[in-house]
């Protein structure tokens, strides 16, 4: 059975089950012809991957001086997220740690294995990463 909203010429709308996409529309309780109309547009189920790691408050003012509801709202959503990203990996975006983020790398941060990575930390602390001292 499909469902159909319909509405007669009278102007009474209503809801029908027919058989198949071929079956006639019904008579109106007034008598009148019916004709077949648009349903509504239902986006309850719509999918949304919710708020991204990126999206959390990352500040004690950011979460309102450590307001407890908002960050209880938050913990549940990232809970929720973590088993999306689970199940959906292409979701978890780049989790490897920010090295750099401030100044000349405030639009483009440096993160943990990029290539200039190691000159940044020779630049700011006289030797080469952990990794690449091995290396040598």
């Amino acid at each position: 059975m499909i469902r159909y909203d319909v509405k007669c010429s009278g102007g009474h709308r209503f809801e029908v089950a027919l058989p198949s996409m071929f079956s006639e529309n019904p008579l109106c309780q007034c008598g009148a012809e019916t004709a077949r109309i648009p349903s509504r547009v239902n986006t309850a189920g719509a999918a949304s991957p919710g708020p991204s790691r990126d999206d959390m408050p990352m500040t004690w003012r950011g979460t309102n001086n450590g307001d407890r509801e908002l960050i209880r709202s938050w913990h549940k959503k990232m809970v929720q997220r973590e088993k999306l990203e689970e199940k959906y990996p292409e979701l978890a975006g780049d989790r490897r740690p920010v090295l750099a983020h401030e100044g000349a790398f405030a639009s483009a941060p440096v993160r943990a294995g990029d290539a200039i990575a190691g000159d940044l930390a020779k630049e700011t602390f006289g030797k080469p990463p952990v990794d690449e001292a091995k290396k040598s």
